[in-house]
Formats: C-alpha cells, structure tokens, sequence
C-alpha cells in the first residue's frame, strides 16, 4: 500500500508563497537538438567569453579542487579592495550576486519589516523578500510610454512608499528585465529621502556595460549614505557564469551583520581564482563593453527598422515590446533554434528579451523573424 504524502503541506509561510525559479528552456536538450545552428539569446551571457587569463588562472585552480578554498575570499577582496577604492571589511563574496540579494533580506528583513522593490524590478527581489517572511512592497513601474525609462524604476513613488518599518529597499540600475536605468544625480535625490535605518541594495549586475551620460556607479555614494549597498557580480561582462560569484561593497557594519549568515565556502576556489584574474583584465573588459555597445546599437536598429519596438538599454540585452501576447512570436523562433526571453513570468507577456550575442547568433535570429 502506497501512502499518499505531499512535502508542499508542511512547507513553512514563506517557502509556501514562493514558486521555484523558472529556468527557461531546456537548453542542453536544445543543443543536442540544434547543434551549431543553435542561437541561445535569452540568458544575457556574454558571447566572448572569459579573458584568457581567467581562464589559466581557473585551470590552475582546479588542480587543488581536493583543498577547502579560503573561507574569507581575502585575495579577492584585496583586489576588489585595491581596483574599487572600497574598503576591505566592507566586502562581502556570495555565490553570484543572486545569493546576496537573498542575505540582505534574510539578515534584515522580517515579517514587521517590508521590503519594497519596482513592479518590473529583477526577479529576484520579491523572492528575497518572501523567503526572509517579510511583506513585498511592489512599486508600480513608469508607464510603457515613458520618454526615457519605459517600465523603468519609479524613484518618486517608491521613496514616498517607503515607512519606518521599512528595512530594505532593492533597486536595479540598469534593471534586468528592461534594460532601463536612472543617473547618478536621481539616485543621489531618492538616497536623500531614505530614512538612515532603511537600507537600499543597488543591484549593478550589467555596470560593466553602461555608457549612458549621466550614468556610472553608486559606489560614488557610499561614503556619505552608509544605508546604501551595492551588488554586483562576474556572470556578466566578465563572463563567468557558470563559476557563481558576485559581490557587494557596502560599510563594513553591514557585511558583518552579512558574515554572521553567510554560508561558509560559499564561493570555490576556482571561481575565487578565475573571478582575481579576470578583474586585472583591463583589456579584455574594454574589448567586451566596446563589442557589446556595437552590436547593441546595431541589433536595436536592425528591430526597429523591421518595425518592431525596441526599449533602450545599458546593459547586453534588449527588451522589445511587442504589443500584443508574444507566445507566437517567441515560438515561432524556438521552432527554428533561435532562444529568446518571454517575460511572462514578470508580468510583460507582451514582451521578450533578446541577449546581445554573437553576431552570427543575432543575424540568424534576423533571418528567421516573423
């Protein structure tokens, strides 16, 4: 006799309101399925690849794989310490950027104390919150006609929906899924509104690729706002995705409080490695930004030119409104091996995102266009 018994029953609150991660398409099937012709444009990867230091320096790491990598990350840190102008105890490693958006809430917030993020504002945020039993506060977007951020963080609605249980507050510039971004200067105004006690994580996933005027880092800020944190990580522009690490620079008051939850040897030792290398890469950086910028800009105006809308975007990817449901659109793709993004899963099924790949990769995605 086979007894009937559901794990989801005795889920706690908040794993309950939670939905797993949704990873896309089964892509390692894809690639058995399509070979070469495949065009994988929905993870936002970059298309170089690492630098080729990154990559000496990870394959030496790998021959000491039987050894525990060092627990603190503290070459690492030196670098990023040294590279960034940050202080070293105001570092914290976490298996990409993903993992440190978790901790802050589950350090921070609690079911007293919400947590507020945009309508459109990276996945990751209201899962944060939920995980950490703590109410999300989802700031309604900029509308779809926005001159400048068309779904883009509200900054003025969400400073006036923040009260003084408020703990955390999580913005993305650029944001993932849009692509839009806010400057320095009304980044500097919201922090001026924020009460000290509640703090704001800026999450810089795709700084490495901005080039908008008026746009650079919130690291500027650190300094005089010690509520403010910033996230960032090297799945992006320095290419390694697949190794997990990212970090936050934040005062150091916070990356203790950070430390106490921390999982020990959350980042291995190879990515730890590789992750230094690839730092030191000043070339190899300055050759992905500028590829990346080129291709942006032509992909946006080979879309627009075909009549599609086309959002602005610092980052490597680029949202296309299309109006209308985009389900036949993307399957129409997906049935020729071209992989994009539909954003149903934030509330834009009449969207998708498209990742600024190789350029063979986005010309075949041209090609087989509705």
């Amino acid at each position: 006799m086979t007894l009937e018994f559901d794990a989801a029953a005795l889920a706690n609150r908040a794993t309950s309101a939670l939905r797993a991660y949704d990873p896309g398409h089964d892509l390692p099937a894809l690639r058995l399925r399509f070979g070469e012709m495949l065009s994988e444009l929905g993870s936002n990867e970059n298309p170089l690849g690492p630098s080729k230091s990154a990559l000496r320096a990870a394959n030496r790491a790998i021959e000491e794989a039987w050894r525990y990598p060092d627990p603190l990350g503290a070459s690492l840190k030196r670098k990023l310490s040294d590279e960034l102008g940050v202080p070293f105890a105001g570092i914290t490693l976490g298996n990409g950027s993903h993992e440190l958006l978790m901790l802050m809430a589950q350090c921070f917030a609690d079911e007293a104390h919400p947590v507020v993020h945009s309508q459109y504002g990276f996945a990751v945020f209201p899962i944060a919150a939920a995980a950490a039993g703590a109410p999300a506060v989802a700031v309604p977007a900029l509308p779809a006609d926005h001159p400048e951020a068309p779904y883009g963080h509200d900054l003025a609605a969400m400073a006036a929906a923040v009260t003084p249980a408020t703990r955390l507050v999580y913005l993305a510039n650029p944001n993932n899924p849009t692509g839009t971004w806010f400057t320095d200067a009304a980044l500097e105004d919201f922090l001026e509104r924020i009460p000290p006690q509640t703090l704001v994580v800026v999450d810089e996933a795709y700084h490495e690729y901005v080039d908008a005027e008026g746009l650079s880092t919130a690291l500027h800020l650190l300094g005089r706002f010690p509520n403010l944190a910033v996230t960032r990580t090297f799945s992006k522009a320095y290419a390694l995705a697949g190794l997990r690490i990212g970090y936050m620079l934040s005062h150091p008051s916070v990356a203790a409080v950070c430390e106490r939850l921390r999982e020990s040897f959350n980042v291995n030792g190879v990515a730890l490695a590789a992750a230094e290398a690839a730092l030191g890469d000043h070339e190899h950086r300055a050759h992905v930004r500028a590829t990346n910028r080129r291709d942006r800009t032509w992909l946006a105006g080979e879309l627009t030119a075909r009549g599609l809308r086309v959002l602005p975007s610092q980052t490597n990817f680029l949202l296309v409104d299309l109006g209308d449901d985009a389900t036949a659109f993307e399957a129409h793709l997906f049935e020729r091996g071209v992989i994009v993004r539909p954003m149903i899963g934030y509330g834009l099924r009449h969207t998708l995102r498209i990742s600024v790949g190789s350029r063979t990769e986005l010309e075949r995605l041209l090609e087989n266009l509705p």
